[in-house]
């Protein structure tokens, strides 16, 4: 469920665009992107739209960003305040402009204002024909908006993870279940009552709010991986307002609401299941299109040697940077973000084969954003946002047993997920779950919400996007035949003309569209 952003600069076009918004897919670092605004709005931007929209520093005038103040607490809303930082990229055909349309890349705790900045006309375009004022935000609790504190700045932050990597060994986690208790023990002295306000909920009544700020009746909607959650709330809490939602990267909102082991073990249950298709694909292609192929062993038994191989000893890793060595941690963490960009495994099975040979360095190198100390703080928004939803039920002092169920429902990640998340929510002292939203599930819209899908997604399963396509009261399935997270990470014609047909001209694809990809991982 949970995904993550990272240095997102093109959306579509080239494999290349398309690998540097893997973003909306991962779990584990998160980018935040200052909105700085300079000038002064003009009358007409603020009246027409309710918002005192600006320029944006250091963007062309197409962006404009703004600072919303919404009530700390939903249920008090002349309340205490906080504030969201919000972007547009304005429509490329202004004579045409049916509206805005919102974005949220996933997370929880990505960055909207990322997202448009460096995406907003790619997007804009791609998707919306250049109709709409492409508008997003940085939810409640992350990034530019008041965000959960934990550290002082980033200098305390350093020390506090200084060392400090996902665990592997028994002294290596009873360090880590200390650190997360001490870990949430900051959160909650220097963020207070805000910890009980970050739920899916609080952010889907902030998008509401977005919405009647820009001047809309009913809103388009874009949500993308724990973005799809957010519409799936949004559309039960306020079914009546929504012109058209498309959500691509399912996450399940029943196993997401009813504790974070139930949250991770679904979002676990199809990694292994991919990382089994990449192996295939690559003994498919052979040797001139997969690095791993052509030794007088299958792929499959290549990869579980180096797999066995680390457990038993960490892998030299000399031109890495800094030197080190390759764990048993780092390995799952370097598989994280290139499995769900299926056009990189070839760069992924080349990485894996210099593991194999000896020279782990590469691999290392692509571990490092994971186990850095910014890659464990955009853990903790994760985990702080997930917990809202869901507590831990489980003690962090049953880890041992705890992290072997996560490594059953997903060798591949279980570790690397349970030690990020699961034990970062576990620790706190109290649950902060005062806005949590738990159901019904089933709103009808008046036009059918449109749910993608890709058949192998290793970070939401495909499973959850049938099952959301049978439980909201109006929805249709298009399935992308192929892999990524989210199902844009390839190309394919017959869903991006699928996409535009519905957000621009309500027209959603007839129900159980199969979408074929223009281009497989190895060619």
């Amino acid at each position: 469920m949970i995904t993550a952003l990272r240095n997102p600069h093109s959306l579509v076009g080239t494999w290349r665009g398309r690998a540097a918004l893997a973003a909306v897919a991962i779990v584990v670092t998160s980018t935040a992107v200052a909105c700085t605004s300079s000038g002064t709005p003009s009358a007409s931007a603020a009246g027409q739209s309710g918002i005192a929209w600006k320029s944006c520093k250091g963007l062309g005038n197409k962006f404009q960003c703004a600072r919303v103040s919404v009530p700390l607490d939903w249920s008090q809303p002349n309340g205490k305040k906080i504030g969201l930082a919000v972007i547009r990229h304005l429509a490329s055909r202004p004579s045409q402009r049916i509206g805005s349309m919102f974005i949220n890349p996933g997370g929880p705790g990505q960055s909207g204002v990322g997202l448009v900045r460096n995406s907003g006309a790619e997007l804009s375009n791609a998707w919306g024909a250049g109709r709409f004022n492409l508008v997003s935000w940085d939810p409640r609790g992350t990034n530019d908006s008041t965000p959960v504190k934990c550290f002082a700045n980033t200098a305390d932050r350093d020390r506090f993870w200084k060392g400090v990597t996902f665990p592997y060994t028994r002294a290596g986690s009873l360090l880590y279940q200390r650190k997360a208790i001490q870990l949430a023990s900051r959160c909650e002295k220097l963020s207070g009552p805000l910890l009980s306000h970050i739920s899916t909920a609080d952010t889907a009544r902030d998008l509401n709010r977005l919405r009647e700020l820009v001047g809309g009746q009913k809103i388009t909607y874009v949500g993308l991986s724990y973005g799809s959650f957010i519409g799936q709330i949004y559309a039960n809490l306020f079914p009546t307002k929504v012109r058209a939602m498309m959500i691509d990267g399912i996450v399940d909102p029943v196993d997401s609401t009813m504790s974070m082991e139930t949250n991770l073990r679904n979002a676990l249950s199809s990694s292994d299941e991919v990382f089994g298709q990449l192996i295939a694909q690559c003994q498919k292609a052979g040797p001139k299109r997969c690095a791993l192929a052509g030794h007088g062993e299958t792929v499959a038994q290549r990869v579980a040697g180096l797999f066995t191989k680390v457990h038993r000893a960490p892998i030299p890793a000399p031109h890495a940077n800094p030197p080190g060595v390759l764990s048993p941690t780092d390995l799952q963490a370097a598989t994280f973000t290139q499995l769900r960009l299926p056009l990189t495994w070839p760069v992924l099975a080349k990485n894996l084969e210099a593991g194999v040979e000896g020279d782990a360095s590469a691999l290392k190198t692509a571990a490092k954003g994971t186990q850095s100390p910014a890659g464990m703080d955009a853990d903790t928004a994760s985990a702080v946002v997930s917990c809202a939803d869901a507590p831990a039920r489980v003690p962090l002092s049953a880890w041992p047993a705890q992290i072997a169920r996560f490594n059953q429902a997903g060798e591949l990640w279980g570790p690397l997920l349970g030690w990020g998340l699961w034990a970062q929510c576990a620790a706190f002292s109290r649950p902060h779950t005062a806005d949590q939203y738990t159901g019904s599930w089933n709103a009808k819209t008046k036009i059918p919400i449109m749910v993608v899908g890709a058949r192998y997604d290793p970070g939401t399963p495909y499973l959850n996007a049938v099952v959301a396509q049978h439980r909201l009261g109006n929805a249709v399935l298009i399935t992308l035949n192929g892999f990524g997270h989210p199902s844009y990470q390839v190309p394919s014609k017959c869903l991006d003309a699928a996409r535009v047909r519905y957000l621009v001209h309500l027209v959603p694809p007839r129900n159980g569209t199969v979408c074929q990809p223009d281009q497989s991982p190895f060619g």
